[in-house]
């Protein structure tokens, strides 16, 4: 797995994130390229920005029991997974607001560090390792980007 808190793999996702057009058609799936970037963007919203609601302890246990190792091993994600409600998008988003905002997520990231991440608490699957987090952060967005063949 590609070390996302490395700058050259920063710099690559930003290229190929560069590579999308607001008209970009997925390979599979029922996201337009504005949602499947807003989508990428609440892995972050999580982290940074208190926006989403906690789950309870129950909803917690199950996540942490049931999708915390499908979300953080160096398995690749197969396609049409099921996702969590918060992750789903149905309104239609700005294209270059929520591609702004994702590359300046991942450089952000970038800039924090593995170190800054090791032991730190997940919204879903309490604390995660560096690697775990890099796992989370490297293999959601290269799945969603070969979604948009790039």
């Amino acid at each position: 797995m590609k070390n996302i808190f490395d700058h050259q793999v920063t710099e690559e996702i930003v290229s190929r994130i560069e590579k999308l057009q607001p008209g970009s058609k997925p390979l599979w799936g029922k996201m337009s390229v504005a949602q499947m970037l807003a989508h990428c963007n609440v892995t972050y919203e999580l982290i940074y920005d208190n926006k989403h609601k906690k789950p309870g302890f129950l909803k917690k246990l199950l996540l942490k029991l049931f999708v915390k190792d499908i979300v953080v091993n160096e398995k690749p994600y197969k396609r049409d997974n099921p996702t969590a409600p918060e992750f789903h998008i149905k309104d239609e988003k700005d294209y270059n607001v929520e591609k702004s905002r994702l590359i300046a997520y991942i450089r952000k990231t970038q800039q924090h560090g593995g170190t800054w991440f090791e032991g730190r608490e997940s919204h879903s699957f309490g604390p995660l390792s560096k690697q775990q987090w890099n796992n989370m952060f490297y293999k959601h967005l290269d799945h969603h980007l070969n979604q948009f063949g790039v």
